[in-house]
C-alpha cells in the first residue's frame, strides 16, 4: 500500500506501476473509513479489474477472497475471523465504530380535534401535510446525498 485516500488505496505493482483499489472493492462488507481497515505499507493481494487506455489500473482486494454466502451476517455467525472486513486486524489499531441504526421517519401523533370548524380543520390538515412533505423531502435528499437540491 503506497497511499490511502477517502475514496481508495493506491497499491504499488511490479514493474514500477501503481493501481487503485476503490473503497467499494476493499471488502464485501461496507467500509466507511479505509484507514480503519488498511494501513500504508501493508502488503495486500489484489486482482486487476481493468486497465484504462490512459494507463490507470483498477484493482480489487475483495475479489481475491471467496464471496460470503448470501444472507449471512455477523449476528447469525457469518462474520469472518479477523474483523469486519476480512482483513487481519491492524497492529495497534482501534476497533471500528458501530454505526447507529438509520433513523426512520415516524408520523407525529395527532392532536385532539376539539370543536373546530371545517375551515380550521382544513387549515390544520394543510399545515400538517406541508410539514410531512418537507420532512420526507429532507430525508430523501439526505439519502440521495443532496443531488436534488439546486446549487447556486
Amino acid at each position: 500500500m503506497t497511499g490511502i485516500k477517502p475514496f481508495g488505496a493506491f497499491v504499488s505493482l511490479p514493474e514500477g506501476k501503481n493501481g487503485l483499489v476503490h473503497i467499494s472493492e476493499v471488502s464485501y462488507e461496507y467500509v466507511q473509513d479505509l484507514a480503519a481497515v488498511l494501513s500504508e505499507g501493508q502488503d495486500v493481494k489484489v486482482k486487476v479489474l481493468s486497465i484504462a487506455p490512459d494507463g490507470k489500473i483498477a484493482l480489487s482486494i475483495k475479489r481475491t477472497q471467496p464471496a460470503p454466502p448470501r444472507g449471512a451476517n455477523a449476528k447469525a455467525g457469518g462474520a469472518r475471523p479477523g474483523g469486519h472486513s476480512g482483513q487481519p486486524p491492524r497492529q495497534g489499531g482501534r476497533a471500528p465504530k458501530r454505526e447507529a441504526p438509520p433513523r426512520v421517519w415516524q408520523p407525529k401523533p395527532a392532536q385532539p380535534q376539539g370543536n373546530l370548524s371545517f375551515e380550521d380543520m382544513m387549515a390544520r390538515y394543510k399545515s400538517q401535510s406541508e410539514e410531512k412533505i418537507a420532512d420526507l423531502k429532507r430525508v430523501t435528499e439526505n439519502r440521495r446525498g443532496g443531488y436534488s437540491r439546486r446549487r447556486g
